[in-house]
């Protein structure tokens, strides 16, 4: 965490709110056994308080989680949110009926249109269910891993079930994450798309953060100059910083 804050420090961030990973039953494997993705919050949050106070004068330091969302897990999802006060919460989806669209499984015996969709009905049914996160996440993100990741992809195919998540998202005065984190991997735009952004500017979303999903240091504030241009073209003046899960609208 320390080798992140420098590095954030050196790169001219004068905020970073870090959304550590927590995902409730992620199915056991060889390769995640399981708790691996149980994150353990109070020795995070010690670390993080710790560092806080260290680099007060040069940086702001935001305690925040990215909580994994499926309706198996609301109501421990429930009462961890509650239980703890964070700055920030992710909501996001990695696991689609405890499949993983990461691994390449998701997507065998089916089109990618076809398991792109099921992520994101999964998506609207997780958004139904649970309200206790402050913006949702990457909300493209199975794109970054199909067969032809985002080449044949366009927000018009899926527009139906896009409109009603982003409706929905208003509704419940939530907002979206702009990850830039798809781009290191060789997609062509940002997640969500540059349409699903500008469609939620259109129906009325003011809500938007700014995140690089950056998992080491060598990524972070990575495609923040594409990010920032892609808001002004979708009509945005302003991105949005959460302190104490109220939202602060900073100019571009």
């Amino acid at each position: 965490m320390e080798e992140m804050i420098l590095q954030g420090i050196s790169q001219g961030l004068t905020t970073m709110c870090f959304t550590e990973h927590n995902d409730f039953d992620y199915p056991v494997t060889e390769l995640d056994p399981a708790g691996k993705f149980e994150l353990n919050t109070d020795a995070y949050l010690y670390d993080l308080i710790r560092l806080r106070e260290k680099y007060a004068d040069r940086i702001r330091i935001l305690f925040g989680v990215e909580l994994g969302l499926q309706p198996s897990v609301i109501r421990r999802n429930a009462i961890y949110a509650k239980s703890y006060d964070f700055d920030f919460i992710i909501g996001s989806s990695h696991l689609v009926r405890e499949r993983d669209p990461y691994y390449p499984e998701y997507y065998e015996g089916r089109s990618d249109e076809e398991a792109y969709r099921e992520y994101f009905e999964s998506i609207l049914e997780n958004i139904q269910k649970f309200s206790n996160f402050d913006v949702y996440g990457h909300l493209d993100y199975v794109v970054r891993y199909g067969r032809t990741r985002d080449e044949n992809y366009t927000y018009a195919q899926y527009s139906d079930i896009f409109d009603e998540i982003l409706k929905l998202l208003i509704d419940k005065e939530k907002g979206i994450e702009l990850n830039t984190g798809g781009l290191k991997k060789g997609m062509r735009d940002v997640h969500p798309c540059t349409d699903i952004i500008k469609r939620y500017k259109e129906l009325g979303g003011e809500i938007i953060t700014v995140g690089s999903d950056s998992h080491d240091t060598a990524h972070i504030a990575e495609g923040f100059d594409r990010a920032m241009e892609v808001l002004k073209a979708c009509g945005f003046s302003y991105y949005t910083i959460f302190e104490k899960r109220v939202p602060e609208f900073k100019r571009i």
